[in-house]
Order: C-alpha cells, then structure tokens, then sequence
C-alpha cells in the first residue's frame, strides 16, 4: 500500500515551477511560513489527491496540531488515513493485510504537525522559491533525510497553504491539493484515536 504510506511519508496536487533567481525576493519568509503552521490549531476542508501512479483520490482532511491529521476518502475508495499517538494508520477496505501502521515520525508530514515548526532551522529547507505568486517551501527532517520531504505551496495576503507533495523513502510521490482549508473548527480527539477507528471497521 506504498500510494497510502506516501500520502503521510510522505501527502499532495499539480507541482508548481517557478524561475529561482527572479522570485527569490519575493517569497513569503520562512518565518512567516513557520508562524502561520504555529498558529494553525485545527483545520478542516477538501482535499484532491494525485497518486504516484496518476490517479485521482477525493476526500475531506481534518488536522489538530500537533500530531494529528485524518483523510476520509470518499466513494469508492472509502479508505481513510490518520495520525494520532505518534502513529500513521491506513485502512483500505481492498487491501487483505489489515491495518498497516507506522510511527509519524518516520513521515515527512510530521514537519508540519509538530509543535514547534521552525523552517528556519539549519538543514531543514532544501529549496525556497516563489513565482511571484506562489512561494513553495520544500522540508526535510534535518535528523533523518533519508525519510523523504513534503514540498509545500502557500499564497499570501494572507498566508495560505495550498497544496503540498510528498515524497517518500523511496521516491515515491503524492500530490494533495487543499480546497477550501478552514481554521478554528471543533474537532474531537476521538477522530484521531485509531483504536477506535478500528473498532468502528470491526478490525
């Protein structure tokens, strides 16, 4: 189920390009970035995924930093993804292996979901570029690169993340492009706890 692993070790959309040398001056600094992620406590909305192999996923996202996040993918996938207690678990109803699960911190989403996010931190942003309208921030854990990066895309005015692709361990890419992402919404711990996610599936 390496398409699924890849949304967290890597989650993504359209990659964007943009001419380095003219749009650095215009990125959104890395400071800016960190804070607004710091400043995102909870956060709902849509979400089109673009997986390695070319096909298209929908679903709705919910995220409650730190270290949660839960993809509900809608017909006919019906699969779902979620982090909580420090691990990612994937439930896909085609799969006869179970519940494949993983500690988040083997994930490049991680770098968004901790509790500190701090771009500025030596090691950690590989690429900084904007093309005068977009600004895309490309992250690695500093400590274990060989875990792959999350290229995220932001707008400003304010800030707004946008889209982020991940890519894996093994090189591997998805795309999630964000719709509609909506801060301050009440979201219930039991939506990331993944034993109950397990019960409610009968696994």
């Amino acid at each position: 189920m390496t398409t699924r692993r890849t949304v967290l070790t890597g989650l993504a959309a359209l990659a964007f390009t943009g001419v380095a040398g003219r749009a650095q001056a215009q990125a959104i600094p890395l400071a800016e970035v960190s804070n607004y992620l710091n400043r995102m406590t909870t956060a709902t909305g849509g979400f089109t995924q673009i997986n390695n192999d070319g096909t298209l996923s929908t679903g709705q996202i919910y995220i409650k930093r730190p270290g949660r996040i839960r993809f509900e993918y809608n017909e006919p996938d019906n699969s779902l993804v979620m982090a909580g207690g420090g691990q990612v678990a994937i439930f896909d109803p085609r799969s006869n292996v179970g519940v494949e699960r993983y500690p988040l911190s083997e994930t490049p989403l991680k770098i968004i979901l901790e509790q500190n996010v701090d771009f500025t931190r030596q090691r950690m942003v590989t690429n900084h570029v904007s093309d005068g309208t977009k600004t895309t921030v490309t992250a690695q854990d500093p400590d274990n690169p060989q875990y792959g990066n999350i290229q995220m895309v932001f707008t400003a005015n304010p800030v707004e993340l946008r889209q982020w692709i991940v890519t894996d361990d093994l090189g591997e890419q998805t795309t999630v492009v964000l719709n509609d992402l909506q801060q301050g919404a009440s979201i219930g711990d039991i939506q990331f706890n993944i034993q109950n996610a397990m019960r409610q599936r009968g696994l």
